[in-house]
């Protein structure tokens, strides 16, 4: 679980990096696509190309496929149609998908974690709720397909890691998926990119350089790994705590108004979920003594 903390606040600086200094300046396709290349140059030096199973190599390209490609394709475009709380608020069904999901590979069904993610779900609700607009049914869709999509890809990375248990190291296996990922993004810029809305300062430059090397590059790797030692139940929270950690960010750095009390409260349930989970569910009480 360390690794996914970890990777929480890496990703919360991330959130106000994107939101001050690329949204509506930087071609939202080339920013993604720009990450994915960057995240797979972090891992070609390392990939191994041969004695790797070619269905190990096909599940992590499709993991990064989905847990990249289609999740920001959907997610960018979904701004189209909503405001950014809408945004913000439609993402916390994430962690209902990565339980479901989850049960479904194993044909069962895990009452306690889905009761730990909805209490979640409804602690980061607390924090982000301000009101719907009226047209927001399509952007509400596409959002879905984005939270539906990086859930499979998380537990499908889990589930493949699990099947295809081999002498090759994690890292040397990486690559794939952000291979994965390029065969989503390439077309999107190619198709919907916008060539005149290219970073024009060193400043942005270099947190496009930062998202792609650290944020997607070392993140979404220590990120999946740290989805393969946790139970779905964990993993859906921690889907979550985002939430809380990149308000604090922007407040302590750039001191946007928030509503404290909800953050204190949305926070404060979303850690009780957590003790939930680690509490009642027998497969996360075995993670946790392990």
């Amino acid at each position: 679980m360390g690794l996914l903390v970890f990777v929480t606040v890496l990703w919360a600086f991330s959130f106000s990096l994107i939101g001050e200094f690329l949204a509506g300046q930087v071609d939202s396709d080339f920013a993604v696509l720009t990450r994915v290349v960057l995240g797979a140059l972090v891992f070609l030096p390392f990939t191994r190309w041969r004695g790797v199973p070619g269905g190990l190599k096909l599940g992590v390209l499709v993991t990064g496929m989905l847990q990249f490609g289609i999740t920001y394709l959907c997610l960018y475009r979904s701004f189209s149609y909503l405001t950014v709380p809408e945004v913000l608020l439609f993402t916390i069904f994430t962690p209902l998908y990565v339980t479901l999901i989850d049960d479904a590979l194993y044909r069962r069904f895990s009452p306690v974690a889905l009761a730990a993610a909805a209490i979640a779900t409804l602690g980061a609700g607390i924090i982000r709720y301000d009101g719907l607009s009226q047209g927001f049914i399509t952007g509400f869709l596409l959002l879905q397909v984005a939270n539906f999509t990086f859930a499979a890809g998380q537990v499908g990375y889990k589930h493949t890691m699990m099947r295809f248990r081999t002498e090759v190291p994690a890292y040397r296996t990486f690559g794939y998926f952000f291979f994965g990922a390029l065969i989503i993004a390439l077309p999107s810029f190619l198709i919907f990119g916008d060539a005149s809305r290219l970073p024009t300062t060193s400043l942005q430059w270099g947190i496009l350089a930062w998202l792609g090397l650290a944020a997607s590059g070392v993140g979404l790797f220590l990120w999946n790994r740290g989805a393969c030692v946790v139970d779905a139940g964990t993993l859906a929270i921690m889907n979550n705590a985002l939430v809380p950690a990149g308000l604090i960010v922007n407040l302590l750095i750039w001191n946007r108004d928030a509503d404290l009390l909800r953050l204190a409260l949305g926070g404060s349930v979303i850690a009780f979920s957590l003790w939930v989970n680690a509490r009642f569910h027998p497969r996360a009480r075995l993670a946790v003594s392990a």
